[in-house]
Protein backbone atom coordinates (compact mmCIF):
# COMPACT_ATOMS: atom_id res chain seq x y z
CA UNK A 1 0.00 0.00 0.00
CA UNK A 2 1.76 3.13 -0.83
CA UNK A 3 1.13 6.87 -0.16
CA UNK A 4 3.00 9.67 -1.29
CA UNK A 5 3.36 13.58 -0.03
CA UNK A 6 6.20 16.03 0.67
CA UNK A 7 3.81 18.49 2.53
CA UNK A 8 4.73 18.76 6.66
CA UNK A 9 1.48 18.55 8.98
CA UNK A 10 0.22 21.51 10.87
CA UNK A 11 0.69 19.92 13.73
CA UNK A 12 4.30 19.66 12.98
CA UNK A 13 7.27 21.06 11.59
CA UNK A 14 11.17 20.93 11.09
CA UNK A 15 11.81 23.39 13.35
CA UNK A 16 10.13 21.42 15.95
CA UNK A 17 12.24 18.61 15.41
CA UNK A 18 15.29 20.90 15.47
CA UNK A 19 14.29 22.46 18.57
CA UNK A 20 13.85 18.76 20.14
CA UNK A 21 17.60 18.00 18.74
CA UNK A 22 18.96 20.50 20.57
CA UNK A 23 17.02 19.90 23.91
CA UNK A 24 18.25 16.31 23.34
CA UNK A 25 22.10 17.05 23.38
CA UNK A 26 23.77 15.28 26.08
CA UNK A 27 20.97 13.21 26.98
CA UNK A 28 20.10 10.75 24.02
CA UNK A 29 23.03 9.39 22.28
CA UNK A 30 23.89 9.70 18.57
CA UNK A 31 23.53 6.15 17.75
CA UNK A 32 25.72 4.40 15.12
CA UNK A 33 25.19 3.32 11.66
CA UNK A 34 26.48 0.30 10.84
CA UNK A 35 26.71 -1.11 7.81
CA UNK A 36 25.62 -4.94 6.99
CA UNK A 37 27.26 -6.84 4.17
CA UNK A 38 24.70 -9.52 4.18
CA UNK A 39 21.26 -7.11 3.54
CA UNK A 40 23.86 -5.25 1.19
CA UNK A 41 24.18 -8.25 -1.04
CA UNK A 42 20.99 -9.31 -1.00
CA UNK A 43 19.19 -5.99 -1.64
CA UNK A 44 22.20 -4.94 -4.42
CA UNK A 45 22.91 -1.56 -2.62
CA UNK A 46 24.19 -0.75 0.43
CA UNK A 47 22.36 -1.51 3.77
CA UNK A 48 22.84 0.52 6.92
CA UNK A 49 21.43 -0.24 10.16
CA UNK A 50 20.42 2.58 12.58
CA UNK A 51 21.38 1.16 16.03
CA UNK A 52 18.49 2.37 18.56
CA UNK A 53 18.73 -1.03 20.31
CA UNK A 54 21.88 1.05 21.81
CA UNK A 55 20.47 3.90 22.54
CA UNK A 56 20.19 4.62 26.18
CA UNK A 57 16.91 2.59 27.79
CA UNK A 58 17.68 0.46 24.77
CA UNK A 59 15.25 2.40 22.13
CA UNK A 60 14.30 5.50 20.37
CA UNK A 61 11.95 6.00 23.31
CA UNK A 62 13.98 8.34 25.63
CA UNK A 63 13.98 10.90 22.77
CA UNK A 64 10.54 11.99 22.89
CA UNK A 65 9.59 11.26 26.64
CA UNK A 66 12.37 13.92 27.28
CA UNK A 67 11.02 16.56 24.92
CA UNK A 68 7.50 15.92 25.95
CA UNK A 69 8.50 15.87 29.88
CA UNK A 70 10.46 19.05 29.37
CA UNK A 71 7.44 21.53 27.61
CA UNK A 72 5.87 20.93 31.00
CA UNK A 73 4.70 23.86 33.07
CA UNK A 74 6.41 24.10 36.75
CA UNK A 75 2.70 23.35 37.78
CA UNK A 76 2.50 20.12 35.92
CA UNK A 77 5.81 18.91 36.92
CA UNK A 78 5.00 19.09 40.15
CA UNK A 79 1.29 17.21 39.87
CA UNK A 80 4.08 14.29 38.14
CA UNK A 81 3.59 12.17 35.24
CA UNK A 82 2.05 9.43 34.32
CA UNK A 83 2.46 6.81 31.61
CA UNK A 84 1.12 3.32 30.19
CA UNK A 85 3.83 1.09 28.23
CA UNK A 86 5.07 -2.58 27.72
CA UNK A 87 8.33 -1.63 28.23
CA UNK A 88 9.88 0.58 25.80
CA UNK A 89 7.62 4.23 26.68
CA UNK A 90 7.63 2.87 29.95
CA UNK A 91 11.54 2.99 30.88
CA UNK A 92 11.81 6.17 28.60
CA UNK A 93 9.66 8.09 30.97
CA UNK A 94 11.19 6.43 33.65
CA UNK A 95 14.35 7.88 32.97
CA UNK A 96 12.92 11.48 31.10
CA UNK A 97 11.58 12.20 34.69
CA UNK A 98 14.48 11.05 36.62
CA UNK A 99 17.03 12.93 34.81
CA UNK A 100 14.67 16.31 34.83
CA UNK A 101 13.30 15.42 38.63
CA UNK A 102 9.75 14.63 38.07
CA UNK A 103 7.81 11.99 40.08
CA UNK A 104 6.60 9.33 37.30
CA UNK A 105 3.99 6.21 37.52
CA UNK A 106 4.23 3.71 35.13
CA UNK A 107 1.45 1.50 34.19
CA UNK A 108 2.53 -2.11 32.57
CA UNK A 109 0.32 -4.88 31.45
CA UNK A 110 0.41 -8.02 33.88
CA UNK A 111 2.72 -10.13 31.53
CA UNK A 112 5.01 -7.38 31.23
CA UNK A 113 8.88 -9.17 30.26
CA UNK A 114 9.94 -9.02 33.93
CA UNK A 115 13.51 -7.38 32.74
CA UNK A 116 11.47 -4.28 31.56
CA UNK A 117 9.39 -4.01 34.72
CA UNK A 118 12.61 -4.34 36.77
CA UNK A 119 14.58 -1.59 34.42
CA UNK A 120 11.47 0.76 34.21
CA UNK A 121 11.71 0.83 38.46
CA UNK A 122 15.46 1.01 38.41
CA UNK A 123 15.15 4.28 36.49
CA UNK A 124 12.91 5.46 39.51
CA UNK A 125 9.65 4.93 38.49
CA UNK A 126 6.93 3.62 40.83
CA UNK A 127 5.41 0.64 38.48
CA UNK A 128 1.92 -0.53 38.68
CA UNK A 129 1.29 -4.05 36.91
CA UNK A 130 -2.82 -3.55 35.45
CA UNK A 131 -4.38 -4.95 32.55
CA UNK A 132 -3.22 -7.29 30.39
CA UNK A 133 -3.21 -5.66 27.09
CA UNK A 134 -1.85 -2.33 26.54
CA UNK A 135 -5.27 -0.82 25.71
CA UNK A 136 -6.26 -1.80 29.05
CA UNK A 137 -2.76 -0.11 30.61
CA UNK A 138 -3.74 3.02 28.77
CA UNK A 139 -6.85 3.46 30.20
CA UNK A 140 -5.56 2.92 33.63
CA UNK A 141 -3.07 5.14 33.51
CA UNK A 142 -5.70 7.64 32.39
CA UNK A 143 -8.29 7.35 35.11
CA UNK A 144 -4.94 7.47 37.40
CA UNK A 145 -4.04 10.63 35.42
CA UNK A 146 -7.64 12.10 36.06
CA UNK A 147 -7.92 11.19 39.84
CA UNK A 148 -4.58 12.42 40.87
CA UNK A 149 -3.80 15.71 38.40
CA UNK A 150 -0.55 13.76 37.37
CA UNK A 151 0.33 14.57 33.20
CA UNK A 152 -0.68 11.67 31.09
CA UNK A 153 2.69 11.17 29.41
CA UNK A 154 0.99 9.35 25.64
CA UNK A 155 3.52 7.03 23.92
CA UNK A 156 3.22 8.42 20.52
CA UNK A 157 -0.36 10.57 20.04
CA UNK A 158 1.38 14.48 21.23
CA UNK A 159 3.32 16.71 18.86
CA UNK A 160 6.35 16.60 21.25
CA UNK A 161 6.46 13.20 21.58
CA UNK A 162 6.67 12.81 17.77
CA UNK A 163 9.30 15.70 17.50
CA UNK A 164 11.73 14.12 19.98
CA UNK A 165 11.39 10.89 17.33
CA UNK A 166 11.96 12.81 14.70
CA UNK A 167 15.51 13.28 15.55
CA UNK A 168 16.80 9.86 14.51
CA UNK A 169 15.75 11.29 11.14
CA UNK A 170 18.04 14.38 11.35
CA UNK A 171 20.44 11.87 12.88
CA UNK A 172 20.02 9.21 9.87
CA UNK A 173 20.08 12.86 6.77
CA UNK A 174 23.68 13.65 8.40
CA UNK A 175 25.54 10.19 8.93
CA UNK A 176 24.31 8.72 5.21
CA UNK A 177 23.49 11.87 3.13
CA UNK A 178 23.52 9.87 0.29
CA UNK A 179 20.17 7.13 1.62
CA UNK A 180 17.20 6.74 -0.90
CA UNK A 181 14.78 4.63 1.47
CA UNK A 182 14.10 4.46 5.48
CA UNK A 183 12.60 1.37 6.75
CA UNK A 184 11.59 1.60 9.68
CA UNK A 185 9.00 -0.24 12.12
CA UNK A 186 5.35 1.39 12.99
CA UNK A 187 3.05 0.55 16.34
CA UNK A 188 1.02 3.61 17.05
CA UNK A 189 3.02 5.83 14.81
CA UNK A 190 4.64 8.54 17.02
CA UNK A 191 8.20 7.22 15.53
CA UNK A 192 7.73 7.15 11.90
CA UNK A 193 5.87 10.24 11.88
CA UNK A 194 8.31 12.30 13.36
CA UNK A 195 11.35 10.64 11.21
CA UNK A 196 8.93 11.80 7.54
CA UNK A 197 8.32 15.05 9.06
CA UNK A 198 12.06 15.60 9.45
CA UNK A 199 13.16 13.70 6.50
CA UNK A 200 10.10 14.70 4.06
CA UNK A 201 11.16 18.23 4.79
CA UNK A 202 14.84 18.15 3.56
CA UNK A 203 15.03 15.20 1.49
CA UNK A 204 11.55 14.96 -0.41
CA UNK A 205 13.13 12.21 -2.76
CA UNK A 206 13.62 9.90 -0.10
CA UNK A 207 11.47 7.33 0.24
CA UNK A 208 10.49 6.34 3.73
CA UNK A 209 8.51 2.52 4.58
CA UNK A 210 6.92 1.61 7.66
CA UNK A 211 6.44 -1.64 8.73
CA UNK A 212 3.92 -3.49 11.00
CA UNK A 213 3.43 -6.86 12.45
CA UNK A 214 1.03 -8.98 10.15
CA UNK A 215 -0.96 -9.79 13.48
CA UNK A 216 -1.09 -6.61 14.58
CA UNK A 217 -1.00 -4.12 11.40
CA UNK A 218 -3.49 -1.52 12.29
CA UNK A 219 -2.26 1.19 9.69
CA UNK A 220 -3.58 -0.58 6.48
CA UNK A 221 -6.54 -0.63 7.20
CA UNK A 222 -6.64 2.97 8.43
CA UNK A 223 -4.97 4.15 5.83
CA UNK A 224 -7.62 2.49 3.32
CA UNK A 225 -10.62 4.37 5.50
CA UNK A 226 -9.17 7.96 5.71
CA UNK A 227 -9.40 7.54 9.31
CA UNK A 228 -8.14 5.22 12.22
CA UNK A 229 -9.06 1.97 12.52
CA UNK A 230 -9.40 -0.32 15.78
CA UNK A 231 -8.06 -4.07 15.53
CA UNK A 232 -9.95 -6.15 17.63
CA UNK A 233 -7.17 -8.26 18.99
CA UNK A 234 -3.92 -7.51 17.83
CA UNK A 235 -1.37 -10.16 18.25
CA UNK A 236 2.66 -10.83 17.57
CA UNK A 237 5.46 -11.17 19.70
CA UNK A 238 6.64 -7.93 18.93
CA UNK A 239 5.25 -6.40 21.66
CA UNK A 240 6.83 -3.29 20.68
CA UNK A 241 4.70 -2.19 17.75
CA UNK A 242 1.47 -4.29 19.14
CA UNK A 243 -1.01 -1.46 18.81
CA UNK A 244 -4.67 -1.81 17.92
CA UNK A 245 -5.06 1.98 17.02
CA UNK A 246 -3.53 4.10 15.24
CA UNK A 247 -2.53 7.57 17.26
CA UNK A 248 -4.82 10.92 15.91
CA UNK A 249 -1.88 12.94 15.50
CA UNK A 250 1.10 10.34 14.11
CA UNK A 251 -1.97 8.89 11.31
CA UNK A 252 -2.02 12.31 9.96
CA UNK A 253 1.22 12.74 9.10
CA UNK A 254 1.86 9.10 8.36
CA UNK A 255 -0.92 9.43 5.92
CA UNK A 256 0.71 12.65 3.81
CA UNK A 257 4.14 11.17 4.41
CA UNK A 258 4.84 7.80 4.81
CA UNK A 259 5.31 6.33 1.27
CA UNK A 260 4.58 3.12 1.70
CA UNK A 261 3.41 0.16 4.96
CA UNK A 262 4.16 -2.96 4.54
CA UNK A 263 3.65 -6.18 6.47
CA UNK A 264 5.66 -8.94 8.19
CA UNK A 265 4.90 -12.48 9.50
CA UNK A 266 5.87 -14.09 12.93
CA UNK A 267 8.71 -15.77 11.02
CA UNK A 268 10.07 -13.46 9.29
CA UNK A 269 10.48 -11.48 12.42
CA UNK A 270 12.37 -14.60 13.90
CA UNK A 271 14.64 -15.06 11.02
CA UNK A 272 15.54 -11.09 11.01
CA UNK A 273 16.13 -11.29 14.89
CA UNK A 274 18.49 -13.78 14.29
CA UNK A 275 20.15 -12.54 11.08
CA UNK A 276 20.98 -9.36 13.34
CA UNK A 277 22.30 -11.73 16.37
CA UNK A 278 24.27 -14.25 14.15
CA UNK A 279 25.77 -11.67 11.19
CA UNK A 280 25.93 -8.09 13.50
CA UNK A 281 26.44 -9.09 16.62
CA UNK A 282 23.21 -6.83 17.62
CA UNK A 283 20.76 -8.01 20.45
CA UNK A 284 17.50 -6.36 18.39
CA UNK A 285 13.38 -7.24 19.87
CA UNK A 286 11.19 -8.23 17.46
CA UNK A 287 9.82 -4.73 17.32
CA UNK A 288 13.27 -3.81 16.33
CA UNK A 289 14.17 -6.36 14.16
CA UNK A 290 10.74 -5.77 11.80
CA UNK A 291 12.64 -3.53 9.44
CA UNK A 292 15.16 -6.29 8.75
CA UNK A 293 12.32 -8.86 8.42
CA UNK A 294 10.72 -6.14 5.72
CA UNK A 295 14.06 -6.34 3.75
CA UNK A 296 14.88 -10.10 3.92
CA UNK A 297 10.98 -10.90 2.55
CA UNK A 298 11.15 -8.88 -0.92
CA UNK A 299 14.77 -7.49 -0.87
CA UNK A 300 14.32 -5.95 -4.55
CA UNK A 301 11.59 -3.76 -3.34
CA UNK A 302 13.87 -1.28 -1.75
CA UNK A 303 16.26 1.14 -3.82
CA UNK A 304 19.38 1.78 -1.73
CA UNK A 305 21.45 3.03 -0.01
CA UNK A 306 18.79 1.56 2.51
CA UNK A 307 18.72 2.86 6.08
CA UNK A 308 16.92 0.43 8.59
CA UNK A 309 15.80 1.78 11.39
CA UNK A 310 16.37 -0.84 14.80
CA UNK A 311 14.76 0.46 16.75
CA UNK A 312 15.28 -1.63 20.44
CA UNK A 313 16.44 -3.80 21.78
CA UNK A 314 14.92 -4.70 24.83
CA UNK A 315 14.22 -8.19 24.74
CA UNK A 316 13.53 -10.94 27.54
CA UNK A 317 15.88 -13.19 27.53
CA UNK A 318 13.23 -16.05 27.77
CA UNK A 319 11.28 -14.53 24.42
CA UNK A 320 15.01 -14.21 22.76
CA UNK A 321 15.34 -18.28 23.31
CA UNK A 322 11.58 -19.29 22.13
CA UNK A 323 12.45 -16.45 19.19
CA UNK A 324 15.81 -18.16 18.07
CA UNK A 325 14.46 -21.50 18.17
CA UNK A 326 11.74 -20.22 16.32
CA UNK A 327 14.02 -18.15 14.11
CA UNK A 328 15.83 -21.34 13.45
CA UNK A 329 13.10 -23.56 12.18
CA UNK A 330 11.92 -21.18 9.84
CA UNK A 331 15.32 -20.78 8.23
CA UNK A 332 15.36 -24.47 7.31
CA UNK A 333 18.08 -25.08 10.48
CA UNK A 334 16.16 -27.19 12.23
CA UNK A 335 14.61 -30.52 11.51
CA UNK A 336 11.92 -32.71 12.82
CA UNK A 337 11.59 -36.14 11.35
CA UNK A 338 9.63 -39.36 12.33
CA UNK A 339 11.19 -42.82 11.37
CA UNK A 340 10.12 -46.17 11.75
CA UNK A 341 12.93 -48.96 12.13
CA UNK A 342 13.28 -52.65 12.96
CA UNK A 343 13.29 -53.18 16.60
CA UNK A 344 16.37 -55.25 16.86
CA UNK A 345 19.75 -54.74 18.99
CA UNK A 346 22.04 -51.56 17.45
CA UNK A 347 19.21 -50.23 15.17
CA UNK A 348 19.61 -46.82 17.20
CA UNK A 349 23.07 -46.60 16.95
CA UNK A 350 22.94 -47.37 13.34
CA UNK A 351 20.66 -44.18 13.10
CA UNK A 352 22.74 -42.14 14.98
CA UNK A 353 25.64 -43.33 12.91
CA UNK A 354 23.80 -42.34 9.95
CA UNK A 355 23.05 -38.87 11.45
CA UNK A 356 26.48 -38.39 12.33
CA UNK A 357 27.80 -39.52 8.58
CA UNK A 358 25.14 -36.64 7.51
CA UNK A 359 26.48 -33.89 10.02
CA UNK A 360 23.26 -33.64 11.76
CA UNK A 361 23.44 -32.62 15.22
CA UNK A 362 20.28 -34.68 17.55
CA UNK A 363 18.73 -31.82 19.65
CA UNK A 364 16.38 -34.39 21.01
CA UNK A 365 15.23 -38.53 20.36
CA UNK A 366 11.91 -40.20 21.68
CA UNK A 367 12.19 -43.76 21.05
CA UNK A 368 9.19 -45.55 21.22
CA UNK A 369 8.79 -49.58 21.19
CA UNK A 370 5.32 -50.46 22.47
CA UNK A 371 2.90 -48.67 20.73
CA UNK A 372 -0.97 -49.79 18.77
CA UNK A 373 0.66 -48.49 15.64
CA UNK A 374 3.69 -50.37 15.23
CA UNK A 375 4.38 -53.69 14.29
CA UNK A 376 5.64 -56.61 16.39
CA UNK A 377 9.33 -55.68 15.53
CA UNK A 378 9.42 -52.24 14.58
CA UNK A 379 10.05 -49.15 16.50
CA UNK A 380 9.21 -45.26 15.59
CA UNK A 381 12.16 -42.50 16.67
CA UNK A 382 11.08 -38.63 16.63
CA UNK A 383 14.18 -36.79 15.84
CA UNK A 384 14.89 -33.04 16.18
CA UNK A 385 17.80 -32.09 14.50
CA UNK A 386 20.16 -28.98 13.69
CA UNK A 387 20.98 -28.38 10.29
CA UNK A 388 23.04 -25.99 8.12
CA UNK A 389 20.17 -25.00 6.35
CA UNK A 390 16.84 -25.71 3.86
CA UNK A 391 19.55 -27.81 1.80
CA UNK A 392 21.29 -29.68 4.41
CA UNK A 393 17.54 -30.50 5.43
CA UNK A 394 17.02 -32.49 2.42
CA UNK A 395 20.16 -33.73 2.26
CA UNK A 396 19.55 -35.59 5.94
CA UNK A 397 16.87 -36.42 4.88
CA UNK A 398 18.00 -38.12 1.91
CA UNK A 399 21.01 -39.86 3.73
CA UNK A 400 18.40 -42.00 6.01
CA UNK A 401 16.41 -43.30 3.52
CA UNK A 402 19.47 -44.29 1.59
CA UNK A 403 20.56 -46.22 5.03
CA UNK A 404 17.50 -48.29 4.96
CA UNK A 405 15.40 -46.38 7.27
CA UNK A 406 11.77 -45.42 6.68
CA UNK A 407 11.27 -41.37 6.75
CA UNK A 408 7.45 -41.07 7.69
CA UNK A 409 7.45 -36.90 7.78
Amino acid sequence: MSFRTTVPHPALILDDVRGAQKMLSGVARVTALEGSRHLTELVGSPVHLKCENLQRTGSFKLRGAYVRISGLTPVERAAGVVAASAGNHAQGVALASSLLGVRSTVFMPVGAPLPKVAATREYGAEVRLHGQVVDETLAAAQRYAEETGAVFIHPFDHPDIIAGQGTVGLEILEQCPEVRTIVLGIGGGGFAAGVAVAVKALRPDVRIVGVQAEGAACYPPSLAAGYPVSLDSPATMADGIKVGRPGDVPFALIEELVDEVRTVTEDELSSALLLCLERAKLVVEPAGASPVAALLSDPKAFRGPVVAVLSGGNVDPLLMQRILRHGMSAAGRYLSLRLRLTDRPGALAALLAALTVADANVLDISHVRTDPRLGLTEAEVDLHLETKGPQHCAEVEAALRAAGFRVMG
